[in-house]
C-alpha cells in the first residue's frame, strides 16, 4: 500500500470509529478483509488511527472538522506530512483537498487537553493551573513495560534473553522489576523470554502499585477483581504464598491458569461460593473497574466513549466492590482498593466514602501515580481494621 492508500484505509475506519464502533473491532475487521495489506500495512494503518483518537482536538482543531478525512488532514498538518502529497486522488489515496480544506484554520496558542470537554473540571480539580501539562502524556504513545519474573530470571538473565530476539529494554526505577523496552516492543509476545515466563508484560506504575502491599510467606492472598490475572502473577513473583483468583466474569480467568503455569506459579480460581468458603483471607486486592483514565494513552478510544453515567454507574459498582471485599478480610489482614484512574471521583472520594460508612476500618497507605512519572496513571490505598 501506497502511504496515501493506508490514509484513506485509516479515514474509513475512522468513520466506522466515529459511527459508534470501538476503534480495535474496526481496525480487526479491516485487516481481515484487506488481505492486500502487508504487516507493515496494518501496522500503519492503526498507527493511524490511533494517533489521531490520541490527538483528537488537535487533529479536529488542524482539519476543520470531525469527519474521518478531516481528521485525517488534521493528523498530517499536526505530524507535518505534505498534505498535498497525500491528498493528491491518486490510485487508492484520498481524494484531492478542495479550496475550502486549503485554507489552514487560523488556531489558538493556547493547548487543549486531549480529553473530553465533560472531564476537564476532574482533572482541573487534582491538577489546577498544571492541568494540560499533567495530561500531555496521553497525547502521545504510552511506553512498553516488561515485569521481570524473580521466579524465573535475573534482570541480567531476562535482559539477555530478550535481546537474543532483538528486544532490547532497560531497567525503570518506578518499579523494582520493571524494564521498559526501547525497541522491539512488537516481538515480545513471540519472544522466548515472554513464552518461557521470564517477563510478562505489565505497566512499571501497577507493578509499583504491587510492591507496595505487604506480603509474607504463606499468606492467603485473594485477587477479588482478577481480570487476566497479571495482579496476581506479580504478588506471586514476590512471595511463596497462597494465591486465590475471582472475578464476576469467569471469563476474563480464562487464560489464567496457563499464564499461571507459565510464571511457576499456582494460582486457584474460585467462583463465588468456594471464594467465600476459603474466607478469610490475609490480603485482599480490589483493582476495580474503573474509567481507565490514567491509561487513556494506550486506548484513547476509550476516552471519548467515556460519559457522566458511566463515572456514576462505576462509582456505585466500586463502592458495592469494596463493601463486599470487606467482608472477606481476616481480623488483622489487608484491604487493598485499586484502579488505574486519576479521578479523585474513583480514588479518595471513593475511599472516604467507605471509611465514612465503615468506622471501624482505616487507611495505612495511599498512593497516586501520575502520568509525568514516566508510566500509567495508578492509584491504590491499604485499609485495615482500627
Amino acid at each position: 500500500m501506497t502511504p496515501s492508500a493506508r490514509v484513506q484505509a485509516a479515514i474509513a475506519c475512522l468513520d466506522r470509529t466515529l459511527g459508534g464502533e470501538p476503534a480495535e473491532k474496526v481496525l480487526t475487521g479491516w485487516a481481515r478483509g484487506a488481505r492486500y495489506a502487508g504487516s507493515k500495512d496494518r501496522a500503519a494503518v492503526r498507527t493511524h488511527v490511533y494517533d489521531v483518537l490520541r490527538q483528537k482536538q488537535a487533529c479536529t482543531a488542524q482539519g476543520g472538522g470531525e469527519s474521518g478525512r478531516a481528521l485525517m488532514l488534521g493528523l498530517v498538518r499536526v505530524q507535518g506530512g505534505d498534505e498535498m502529497e497525500i491528498f493528491n486522488g491518486a490510485g487508492y489515496g484520498p481524494a484531492p483537498l478542495t479550496q475550502a480544506e486549503r485554507e489552514k484554520p487560523v488556531l489558538h496558542d493556547d493547548p487543549v487537553p486531549e480529553v473530553p470537554d465533560w472531564t476537564i473540571p476532574l482533572f482541573e480539580a487534582r491538577y489546577g493551573h498544571a492541568m494540560v501539562e499533567a495530561l500531555l502524556p496521553l497525547a502521545r504513545r504510552a511506553g512498553v513495560f516488561l515485569r521481570v519474573n524473580q521466579r524465573k530470571a535475573s534482570h541480567e538473565k531476562a535482559l539477555a534473553a530478550l535481546a537474543e530476539d532483538s528486544i532490547l529494554a532497560e531497567g525503570d526505577a518506578l518499579a523494582q522489576n520493571a524494564l521498559r523496552v526501547k525497541q522491539g516492543a512488537r516481538k515480545v509476545a513471540r519472544s522466548m523470554a515472554y513464552l518461557d515466563g521470564l517477563v510478562e508484560l505489565q505497566d512499571a506504575a501497577s507493578q509499583a502499585a504491587m510492591e507496595s502491599l505487604p506480603l509474607n510467606p504463606g499468606m492467603s492472598v485473594l485477587d477479588y477483581c482478577a481480570g487476566g490475572g497479571g495482579k496476581t502473577l506479580a504478588l506471586g513473583g514476590r512471595v511463596d504464598a497462597r494465591y486465590f483468583a475471582h472475578d464476576a466474569n469467569a471469563a476474563r480467568m480464562r487464560d489464567l491458569p496457563v499464564r499461571a503455569e507459565r510464571a511457576g506459579l499456582h494460582v486457584e480460581v474460585l467462583q463465588a461460593d468456594a471464594m467465600r468458603k476459603h474466607a478469610p483471607y490475609d490480603r485482599v486486592l480490589c483493582d476495580v473497574p474503573c474509567s481507565g483514565s490514567g491509561t487513556w494513552a494506550r486506548d484513547p478510544d476509550a476516552k471519548w466513549r467515556f460519559t457522566p453515567e458511566k463515572l456514576a454507574t462505576l462509582n456505585r459498582t466500586q463502592e458495592e466492590i469494596l463493601n463486599a471485599a470487606a467482608l472477606l478480610v481476616s481480623e488483622n489482614g489487608v484491604l487493598s482498593y485499586a484502579t488505574c484512574s486519576l479521578f479523585a471521583e474513583e480514588n479518595e472520594k471513593r475511599i472516604a466514602a467507605f471509611l465514612e460508612s465503615h468506622p471501624e476500618w482505616q487507611r495505612v497507605f495511599s498512593r497516586q501515580w501520575d502520568l509525568s512519572e514516566g508510566a500509567d496513571g495508578f492509584f491504590i490505598a491499604h485499609l485495615r481494621r482500627a
